[in-house]
């Protein structure tokens, strides 16, 4: 399986992943798309799930009661997203048109169903020069949960993310996360790079993605970049060894590049270089 999947959005199942395909532990993903009252069914049997909606409205149906979501668009406000704990059923019903995304993790039940509002998501800008972002801290600690982390980031056209590149794979004493980014682009014709690259071998990924395509981050060092004139979204689901409070630990920093973080204006090329 390539670890660069483009979206079947004539399909009720846009996008999906599982650990036996993406060959991690952890971490299941789907994007879904249901039209005209169509119905999705769905079985949480002993795993965590977050849904985030991404376009349109519907309502989760469960014995606990209703969950009406919408959203105008990832990238004209911040969503509500629904965790549902393991053991539960639920059926998703449409308003017309309505966009979502699932991911799962291996969980005890010890957390309850719970809807977090847009107003409990922490906001932050990153970075600074060509490598600032905006990051919602859409299910991140303190938000509770058992395994899954998730972030919506925000890059302008010709910025870059993730930068310095950063690892959670085990090396350099990181904890092992999976982990899925998938791109919206604005506009819709809009061109981002991606990368994944270890420095202990010779594993180097690099990926032209469009709008609505997804990757896979299954080992190394990773960075985004959008470019000029694409404005960028990735919704980040992860989940693996970090529990709990601990879903707070940072990755690891390529120490290649990490002294940008002190200055990410550093080493910057004046133009006109020479007459």
């Amino acid at each position: 399986m390539s670890n660069h999947l483009k979206s079947h959005y004539d399909q009720m199942i846009v996008l999906d992943v599982s650990p036996e395909s993406a060959k991690w532990q952890h971490l299941s993903f789907r994007i879904v798309k249901i039209t005209n009252q169509q119905v999705y069914l769905h079985q949480t049997k002993n795993t965590e799930l977050a849904l985030v909606p991404l376009e349109g409205a519907g309502v989760v149906e469960m014995n606990a009661g209703d969950f009406p979501l919408s959203r105008a668009s990832v990238f004209q406000e911040k969503p509500s997203v629904l965790y549902i704990p393991p053991g539960r059923e639920f059926g998703v019903v449409s308003e017309g048109s309505f966009e979502f995304a699932i991911g799962a993790a291996p969980a005890e039940g010890k957390y309850p169903l719970r809807l977090f509002t847009p107003d409990e998501i922490r906001s932050e800008l990153r970075g600074g020069g060509a490598a600032r972002r905006q990051v919602h801290h859409t299910l991140a600690h303190p938000l509770p949960a058992e395994r899954l982390i998730l972030y919506e980031v925000y890059v302008p056209g010709g910025a870059w993310s993730g930068y310095p590149p950063h690892c959670h794979d085990g090396y350099g004493g990181s904890a092992h996360l999976d982990e899925t980014y998938y791109f919206r682009t604005d506009p819709a014709n809009g061109l981002a790079l991606h990368r994944n690259y270890r420095r202990d071998n010779d594993f180097e990924e690099i990926f032209a993605v469009r709008d609505r395509d997804l990757v896979l981050v299954t080992q190394g060092f990773h960075s985004t970049s959008a470019a000029p004139g694409s404005n960028l979204y990735f919704l980040n689901y992860l989940a693996g060894e970090l529990i709990d409070d601990d879903r707070k630990t940072p990755p690891y920093d390529d120490p290649d590049y990490a002294w940008l973080k002190a200055d990410y204006t550093r080493n910057l090329m004046q133009l006109p270089l020479m007459d």
